[in-house]
């Protein structure tokens, strides 16, 4: 692969014709001229392996391209039609949202053309030609009469007003035709949103010389050279060498086309089928999620959990389980339910995103389904159908508020990875996604608990921190939502800012709460029992308790700055403790224990307290059995 660059003049790298590339899936019965359909549009035979040669069907995905007669280049991912290849079939259609469907004018409507249609309508592919090949076979009359039929099989489908054409494919008859309807059809293809980068990889092969090479298709957004990606599900890193759109080299590669990734740093046996290439912590990939099931079309018996099932979603195919979040617990034709899907192995799901459900021991695909949730609750309550049939009617851009609804809190990262939308225009706290309401729910909640708090003790300067922690992870709990530590962090400072919760370092009060101690008739009590006579010698924490003393009231005494707490269980007065700083300041030759305790006429109980709590605050130094002012 080549990494030359092509340029147009907006300087992004995008090409004329990357910016107009459309892929186009085909699908029919097998043997009905799908390839050579192909090769008398693009010239190019989709067959690459030898046994499909030998054969004459194709068994694995087929690529193939030309320029439309509006210069529009479209590709084709030409897949099996044979009944055993069904599955090769479904990673060529599940990413690719426009086909070719081919049926023989010979031979008329087959099972497989039925199974193809099924799973087309499931997917809800919706732009698509119908081309009558083998019209050469036949005569002009048979020719009208098998499009009627075809008709009729579209009839309720989501190709209901697929154009049908004849063409011949051996004679070039009708092959104009096909371009201009496929032009026609692709004018009705809107463009897609930007989204998240995902391309499906559906082939992995290694070139001499350059590496390991992914091709598939590409949507959401552009892939460049030169940059990290990943491939999910496991992030494994990789960096693109090189970019081919049918082969031709680009800078980067833009949604929706078929793309060819040379990547350096990883080895071919880390590439599977059904792996997406995308940018790195983008996706969270996932085994279960919950979707809207329907079944498809015709199917003659139910639907049950008790089945073994494969689902199909892009490129990937996982064995799965299905569980019914409806009473019925099974699913009659004609109806659609609410189920969760667990698989096999993790896939790189987006909300929005279909899927094919086959019965693995019938061999049939059964139905199809809508991804609604990619992060879902573990355990799925009574509301949980509610849920999903919000989310069924929403767009894109409302997920992230049902998320927070449903969870109560999420955080704004781990919404846009579930919803692929960032978490905008609700309530914000932080980096967190909550429910509408839920921080003034919490508030209340703490502010309730603090102003009894305050009653109940009015000296205290306010709750300790931890504990109000804990308040507000238990608010968090009972409205359903994880009380991360970092949210609960969050929270507090959000009713900080707003003025109406105070928090410091250690504990957290209301606004209007003032601790006032002139007010209270221990305090000069107090002050007496550690003043006066008792000055050098007070009474212990422990020996104030038994006169009658409240560690509120000593607690608060020292806040303010009235005492000296000078270890867990002494306190002192402010001019015995101003006393000391002086003493230790004039001797600058250092000071022993008994000097000091000599000085402050006191005894070695509260000399060393004394000095050990000046040198943690800074004021002396020791060394050895002297301290010296700092």
């Amino acid at each position: 692969m080549s990494s030359s660059t092509r340029t147009d003049a907006r300087g992004d790298g995008r090409s004329p014709d990357t910016a107009e590339l459309r892929v186009v899936a085909t699908a029919g019965h097998v043997d009905h001229g799908k390839s050579s359909l192909i090769v008398a549009l693009t010239g190019i035979d989709p067959d690459r392996w030898d046994e499909e040669k030998r054969r004459g069907l194709t068994i694995d995905l087929g690529y193939a391209w030309c320029t439309l007669p509006s210069g529009r280049e479209i590709g084709f991912v030409d897949v099996p039609g044979h009944e055993r290849f069904i599955t090769n079939m479904l990673a060529g259609v599940g990413p690719v949202p426009s086909v070719l469907f081919v049926v023989a004018a010979d031979e008329g409507w087959k099972p497989q053309s039925e199974e193809h249609l099924q799973i087309l309508d499931v997917l809800g592919v919706r732009a698509g030609v119908v081309a009558l090949t083998k019209a050469d076979l036949v005569d002009a009359g048979a020719v009208t009469a098998a499009a009627g039929r075809v008709r009729e099989h579209l009839a309720g489908t989501t190709l209901a007003d697929a154009p049908i054409v004849p063409v011949a494919s051996t004679t070039g008859t009708g092959v104009g035709d096909i371009k201009r309807a496929l032009d026609r059809m692709l004018e009705t293809v809107p463009t897609p949103e930007p989204a998240r980068t995902r391309l499906f990889v559906d082939r992995v092969f290694t070139i001499k010389g350059s590496g390991t090479v992914v091709t598939g298709t590409l949507s959401g957004g552009p892939l460049s050279i030169g940059e990290d990606v990943a491939l999910e599900p496991g992030d494994t890193r990789a960096r693109i060498r090189a970019l081919q759109t049918h082969e031709r080299a680009h800078a980067r590669a833009f949604p929706v086309a078929r793309v060819a990734a040379n990547l350096a740093g990883i080895e071919r046996d880390q590439v599977a089928r059904g792996d997406v290439l995308t940018k790195p912590g983008v996706w969270d990939p996932t085994a279960m999620f919950d979707t809207v099931v329907r079944p498809v079309r015709g199917l003659t018996h139910p639907i049950s959990a008790r089945g073994a099932y494969k689902v199909y979603a892009g490129a990937a195919e996982a064995d799965a389980r299905i569980r019914f979040l409806e009473p019925a617990g099974s699913l009659a034709p004609d109806e659609e339910a609410f189920v969760r899907i667990r698989t096999s192995r993790p896939l790189v799901l987006d909300v929005f995103d279909r899927l094919v459900i086959r019965d693995a021991g019938r061999q049939e695909t059964v139905a199809g389904g809508i991804v609604l949730d990619v992060m879902p609750p573990r355990r799925a309550g009574a509301d949980r159908v509610s849920q999903l049939r919000a989310r069924a009617s929403a767009v894109r851009d409302e997920l992230p508020g049902l998320l927070a609804a449903e969870r109560g809190a999420v955080s704004a990262a781990a919404a846009e990875r579930a919803t692929g939308s960032k978490a905008e225009g609700g309530t914000v706290v932080g980096t967190w996604f909550l429910r509408a309401g839920l921080p003034d729910a919490i508030e209340q909640d703490l502010g309730t608990f603090l102003a009894e708090h305050h009653r109940d003790h009015p000296l205290d300067e306010g709750v300790d921190l931890h504990r109000a922690r804990g308040l507000v992870g238990r608010s968090l709990r009972a409205a359903g939502a994880l009380p991360d530590p970092e949210l609960v962090d969050e929270l507090l400072r959000l009713f900080n800012e707003r003025g109406s919760i105070l928090s410091s370092a250690s504990t957290v009060r209301t606004a209007g709460h003032r601790v006032a101690l002139e007010d209270h008739g221990d305090l000069d009590r107090l002050l007496a029992a550690i003043g006066g006579e008792r000055e050098a010698t007070p009474p212990t924490i422990k020996e104030l308790g038994a006169e009658g003393f409240g560690r509120d009231v000593i607690d608060a005494a020292a806040r303010e700055g009235l005492v000296v707490k000078i270890s867990p269980e002494l306190i002192v007065t402010p001019a015995s403790f101003e006393m000391a700083q002086a003493l230790v300041t004039a001797a600058r030759d250092g000071i022993t224990v008994s000097a000091f305790r000599e000085g402050l006429g006191t005894s070695r109980k509260y000399a060393v307290p004394m000095l050990e709590h000046l040198d943690r605050i800074g004021v002396t130094r020791r060394d050895g059995d002297l301290r010296f002012p700092r």
